[in-house]
């Protein structure tokens, strides 16, 4: 953290910059690869995978609703829920409240199929934290909390 008054190494900060860059630049190299491996590994594109993860914990959800935590168009989640419905993972029934209204689920297929991803999900962080001891473990969930909150910030500094 800055402290007022303090000196900064510019040198300093500017290696640290890059450094942050760069890692970040390899972390999310690791993340898109696993992606591409889960797709691969439960048979769907990363898309629909990330779709029918949206279910976890909720009974329903609606179009409107997935669109929303996605972030997509309502055209594109309809689109990503013809295929899940093609595959037997998501049913839609009308909502009994407002027939205008389509209420989207997990088929008990689609339930064993999230189950399925989010325990390989689960096992992927876990053998991670297996490459760390104890000590290392705790600081590196400390300091992943440290930089969202500092990416948190530095979002609202640019809106």
């Amino acid at each position: 953290m800055n402290v007022k008054g303090s000196k900064i190494n510019f040198d300093l900060l500017e290696y640290q910059t890059l450094r942050l860059q760069d890692l970040i630049a390899e972390v999310i190299q690791c993340c898109e690869d696993r992606k591409l491996f889960e797709s691969q590994k439960f048979g769907l594109p990363y898309s629909e995978l990330k779709c029918l993860m949206l279910f976890n914990g909720e009974r329903y959800l609606t179009v409107t609703r997935m669109a929303e935590k996605l972030d997509v168009a309502k055209s594109r989640v309809t689109k990503l829920i013809n295929g899940l419905v093609a595959k037997a993972l998501v049913q839609s029934v009308d909502d009994p409240k407002d027939a205008r209204i389509k209420l989207l689920s997990l088929t008990p297929e689609g339930r064993k199929k999230s189950a399925e991803i989010e325990g390989f999900q689960r096992e992927i962080h876990r053998k991670l934290l297996r490459q760390m001891g104890a000590d290392e473990r705790k600081k590196v969930i400390s300091n992943l909390e440290v930089l969202r909150s500092a990416m948190e910030a530095v979002k609202e500094q640019l809106v």
